[in-house]
């Protein structure tokens, strides 16, 4: 049964008692069979068959490109990727910078191959998001926007955590994604624990059960918000023996009981954003330093306190902190930080002012990020430079742990969770990569954990991630050095003046190639801008107000001034 993204990822977080929290067994059929016919109703739009990308080829050849290869190795180039339907099966560096190129050193063409000159430009591996929710009913996002704003910031992969559009809906878009019947990146599809039933978890065996039947429906992991613990424990230990992964975006509502260290002990595959980890870095306490007024409901509540929390926890290099993040090390933890998702915490106005909403977002998705007591994420009742200020620090600390993770050979991995919190799929994902660049990781670092880190986190490494022959073929193309400036993936493109003194727009990505099919990322955001536009025009909203200053409240108050 469908849930809503508010009890998905409110009520959710105390499992105990959601999972379809309304429903009985003892419901009429009828009742039951009306339910269903509704939520089917509400489910987000799928994609549509696909229109655009040319191939596979039976030979495709990319002449002359700058290659990062995604594991952590220098640029090199000009190089010549070889690829044949849709795996790579050489890799040629065919020259050097600046001279020109022996024709006698390059792969041959044959009759009906297909080339690309892409001299000057620079090729990585697919990227691939760790979090990445294919939209939502209360956003109004069909999936072919979510998608085409993924595929054109070069986004190949995508791990959607919680198939929150429901089970089936979300197998279904990957093996059509698998198929190359519709514009999507390739899904991984994990599912909250507990989706489908109509009771709470009572014993360990039916957590088993519950991963038993989602793994033969073919899920690819499971993601939990916490449980109690002797039905967690056995749960994970089920996805273990099946052969998924695990995520956890370890919820107050449950951390008291389960932090990132019980969870990875038990073997627990991945955590989500940081709840869970400051927990586990407790040295002179076990519960957060509640307020006596708190109330987990009321997210002004929750994300106002959860910028107070890293400070509550070990300091950085002490020996608590060092412990937890050597075992966390040793367990080959993953750690999916999420860095962009609660930017707008530390600076509001940067996250809602960002000028892709203007043309990329949609009015129905700029409505649910406004300030409002029930959407998710929402929570701008009165958001002080008091908040502000203990986000910056909370992210300083946060920042510290995750770059030294990675530092001592922890997997860290590139994840957004857009579609809340002024974040929008595609350019908030790219604000990622300079948010690690912030905490430290270096920029050929930042492109390892988009690609090879991700690929490793999936138990695909062996498939995709990096740009080597028997690889598929997952590509983004650019006509701007990334390692330069990480913000030309941005799919508006960076400022620049030129020598004339002329201001102009340059970068975003050119190509996605996925599985050898060549996409043009720039018509991919041109079809986005044109379902905004559309949509606009529907609802005669050719302006995306900002909160509390629509035309029926910003009129000028009686008696003030001119």
């Amino acid at each position: 049964m469908k849930r809503t993204w508010l009890a998905l990822l409110l009520v959710a977080a105390c499992l105990a008692t959601a999972t379809n929290a309304a429903e009985t067994k003892d419901k009429k059929p009828e009742e039951a069979k009306a339910k269903a016919a509704k939520a089917k109703e509400e489910t987000v739009l799928p994609a549509p068959p696909r229109a655009e990308g040319e191939g596979p080829f039976q030979r495709l050849i990319l002449r002359g490109a700058t290659l990062i290869d995604g594991t952590g190795a220098p640029p090199v180039g000009p190089v010549d990727i070889v690829i044949e339907k849709n795996r790579i099966v050489d890799v040629e560096v065919v020259g050097s910078p600046g001279v020109e190129i022996d024709a006698k050193k390059r792969p041959k063409a044959e009759a009906g191959d297909k080339e690309i000159d892409l001299h000057g430009m620079f090729v990585t591996p697919g990227l691939i998001d760790m979090h990445g929710h294919i939209g939502g009913k209360e956003q109004g996002t069909p999936a072919e926007y979510v998608f085409k704003l993924w595929m054109g910031h070069g986004i190949t992969t995508v791990r959607d955590p919680g198939s929150l559009n429901g089970a089936d809906w979300t197998l279904d878009q990957r093996a059509k994604s698998a198929r190359n019947e519709i514009t999507a990146p390739r899904i991984k599809a994990y599912v909250v624990f507990g989706q489908g039933r109509e009771a709470p978890f009572t014993r360990p065996e039916e957590g088993r059960k519950w991963v038993d039947e989602i793994a033969a429906k073919g899920a690819d992991g499971v993601k939990f918000f916490g449980y109690r613990p002797d039905i967690m424990q056995a749960a994970i230990d089920e996805i273990k023996k099946k052969g998924l992964r695990s995520a956890c975006h370890h919820a107050q509502m449950d951390v008291s009981r389960v932090n990132v260290l019980t969870s990875a002990r038990w073997g627990l595959t991945s955590m989500e954003h940081w709840y869970g980890l400051p927990e586990a870095l407790f040295a002179d306490r076990t519960i957060q330093d509640y307020p006596v007024d708190y109330n987990y409901a009321n997210e002004a509540d929750r994300f106002g306190e959860a910028g107070r929390l890293w400070k509550q926890a070990a300091p950085p290099y002490s020996q608590r902190w060092n412990e937890v993040m050597n075992e966390l090390i040793s367990l080959d933890f993953t750690i999916d930080p999420t860095f962009t998702i609660y930017e707008a915490s530390r600076d509001l106005e940067r996250a809602r002012r960002a000028e892709w909403h203007d043309e990329y977002t949609l009015p129905s998705l700029w409505d649910f990020y406004a300030p409002n007591r029930q959407n998710h994420g929402a929570y701008w009742y009165y958001w002080t430079t008091e908040n502000e200020v203990d986000w910056k620090n909370n992210y300083r600390l946060w920042m510290t742990f995750v770059n030294e993770y990675k530092n001592r050979g922890g997997r860290v991995t590139v994840g957004s969770d857009s579609g809340f919190i002024y974040k929008l799929y595609g350019f908030d994902y790219i604000r990622e990569f300079e948010l690690l660049r912030e905490a430290g990781f270096h920029p050929l670092e930042v492109i390892r954990a988009a690609t090879l880190k991700g690929a490793e986190a999936l138990g695909m490494d062996k498939e995709i991630g990096t740009v080597e022959p028997g690889k598929l073929a997952d590509l983004v193309v650019l006509e701007e050095n990334p390692i330069e400036n990480l913000a030309v993936f941005y799919g508006t493109g960076v400022v620049k003046v030129t020598a004339k003194n002329e201001v102009i727009r340059t970068g975003g990505v050119k190509y996605t190639i996925k599985d050898g099919i060549v996409y043009d990322a720039r018509k991919l955001l041109a079809d986005v801008r044109r379902m905004v536009k559309e949509a606009k025009d529907k609802a005669n909203r050719p302006v995306l107000y900002q909160p509390g200053l629509a035309p029926k409240t910003a009129e000028k108050p009686k008696g003030s001034e001119p």
